[in-house]
C-alpha cells in the first residue's frame, strides 16, 4: 500500500470529520439561531428545508462540474465555504445574513457530500477492500463531536458566534489536509455490469440504491427529530432522559460503522445490508410497542446499529454498479439522501398529529424492512471487492490533488 494511499485516506477521513462537527453545530443549535434572528416558528421549516433543497441542487451541479473537474479539487473548496458559511450563521445579526449563509451552506455541502463519497468510493476501489464504512465512522464521531460543543455552548449560553469557534480551527487544518486528497481514476466498466455503456449511469438501474438511501435517511431524520419528544410526550420520560436517545443512536452509529467494514469482508456486502435493515426494523418496532423510556433507547440503540451501513454501504455499491461513471452514479444518489430527509421529519409529524405517534413508528420500519428486496443490488462485481473476497492491495487511484 502507498503512503500517497495512506495520506489520502488519512486526509478525506479528517474531511469527513469536520463535515460531522459542522453539520452538528448547525442543526443541534437551531433553537439559538432562531433567538438570534427572530425567526417565527411558522418560518422555520422553510428555513430548514431550504437547506437540503438547496444541498440536493448542489449535488446535481456537481455531476456536472466532475465531468471537467476533479473531485478534489471540488472538495477543497467546498469544505472551506461550508465552514464560512457556518460562522456567518453564528456571526450575523439580520435575517438577509441568515438567508444568505443558509443558502451559501447549503449548495456548498451538496458538492462537500457528493465530492467526499466520490473520493470514498474511489480510495476503496484502490484499496480492494471495504473501507467506505470507516469513513462515515469518523463523521459519525464529528458529529458526537460537535453535539458535545453545542451542549456546552447551550449549557454555558453562549453566544451563537462563540458556540461556532471551533471552525476557526477546522477551516485551516481542513485547507491543509485537502493537499492530501486523492482522486482516483475510473475503472473500466466491466462486460455484464449491467449495460453501463463504459461511462454512463443508467438511472432505472440506480434507482433500487436510491430508494435504498431514501428509506434509510428517513428513518435517520425520524430519529434525530423525534427522539426526543417520543420519549418524553409517549413514553412519559423526564426532560432530561429525552436527551438521551439521540446521543446513544450517534454513539452506536459509531460503533457500527468502526466495525462495520470487517463484517463486509467477512460476509459480503449483501449479508450486512440484510443484518442491518433486520435490526433497524426491530429498533422501529421496539419504538413503537415499547412500555416505557429504557425500553424505549433499547429500541434506538437497535437503529443506531442496524441504520448506520445502509448509507456508506449504498454508495459503495453504486461505484461497483457503475465502475467507469463511478462519480456521477454518486452525485446522483446523493440526492437522495436529502429526499429521505425531507420526507421523514414532516412524514412522521403529519401520522403522529393524525393518528398515533407509536402508529407513525410502524411507517419507517416498513420502509427500513423494503431495503430487504434490493439487497442483491449491493453484490460486488467481477472485481469482487465489498465481497466475501478481496482484491489484493491495488494503486488504481492515480494523482494526488495537488498534482492537479
Amino acid at each position: 500500500m502507498t503512503d500517497v494511499l495512506r495520506r489520502g485516506r488519512a486526509s478525506l477521513a479528517f474531511g469527513f470529520f469536520a463535515q460531522g462537527v459542522a453539520f452538528a453545530l448547525l442543526v443541534t443549535r437551531i433553537p439559538a439561531m432562531q433567538d438570534r434572528y427572530g425567526v417565527s416558528d411558522a418560518l422555520l421549516p422553510v428555513f430548514l428545508a431550504a437547506v437540503p433543497i438547496l444541498a440536493g441542487v448542489g449535488s446535481v451541479r456537481t455531476e456536472q462540474l466532475v465531468k471537467r473537474i476533479r473531485p478534489s479539487r471540488l472538495l477543497r473548496w467546498s469544505q472551506p465555504v461550508v465552514l464560512l458559511a457556518l460562522l456567518g450563521v453564528g456571526a450575523g445579526d439580520r435575517l438577509v445574513v441568515l438567508m444568505v449563509a443558509l443558502a451559501a451552506f447549503g449548495l456548498a455541502v451538496g458538492a462537500l457530500d457528493a465530492s467526499m463519497n466520490m473520493l470514498g468510493v474511489s480510495l476503496q476501489r484502490a484499496y480492494g477492500r471495504s473501507i467506505m464504512l470507516s469513513f462515515h465512522a469518523v463523521y459519525s464521531l464529528g458529529g458526537i463531536v460537535g453535539a458535545s460543543l453545542a451542549w456546552v455552548g447551550a449549557h454555558w449560553e453562549l453566544a451563537l458566534w462563540v458556540s461556532y469557534l471551533p471552525v476557526v480551527v477546522l477551516l485551516p487544518a481542513a485547507l491543509v489536509g485537502s493537499r492530501w486528497y486523492v482522486d482516483g481514476e475510473p475503472a473500466p466498466a466491466a462486460d455484464g455490469q449491467g449495460g453501463t455503456g463504459g461511462g454512463s449511469v443508467v438511472f432505472r438501474m440506480l434507482l433500487p440504491l436510491c430508494l435504498v438511501m431514501t428509506f434509510a435517511y428517513i428513518g435517520d431524520s425520524t430519529v434525530s427529530n423525534w427522539s426526543a419528544k417520543y420519549l418524553k410526550d409517549v413514553l412519559g420520560s423526564s426532560e432530561q432522559l429525552s436527551t438521551v436517545p439521540y446521543n446513544v443512536y450517534m454513539v452506536t452509529t459509531l460503533a457500527g460503522r468502526a466495525i462495520g467494514d470487517f463484517g463486509v469482508r467477512r460476509f459480503g456486502a449483501v449479508a450486512v445490508v440484510r443484518v442491518g435493515s433486520l435490526l433497524a426494523a426491530a429498533g422501529f418496532a421496539v419504538v413503537s410497542v415499547a412500555p416505557g423510556a429504557w425500553v424505549g433507547m433499547l429500541g434506538f440503540t437497535l437503529l443506531g446499529l442496524g441504520l448506520c451501513v445502509l448509507v456508506p454501504q449504498t454508495f459503495a455499491a453504486a461505484g461497483r454498479l457503475f465502475p467507469g461513471a463511478s462519480d456521477a452514479a454518486v452525485a446522483r444518489l446523493n440526492i437522495f439522501n436529502y429526499v429521505g430527509f425531507l420526507i421523514g421529519s414532516p412524514l412522521v409529524g403529519a401520522l403522529g398529529d393524525a393518528w398515533s405517534y407509536r402508529g407513525a413508528m410502524l411507517v419507517p420500519m416498513v420502509l427500513v424492512l423494503a431495503t430487504l428486496v434490493y439487497a442483491r443490488s449491493f453484490e460486488a462485481g467481477s472485481d469482487r471487492y465489498g465481497d466475501e473476497h478481496e482484491r489484493p492491495h491495488t494503486a488504481d487511484v492515480g494523482r494526488g490533488s495537488n498534482g492537479l
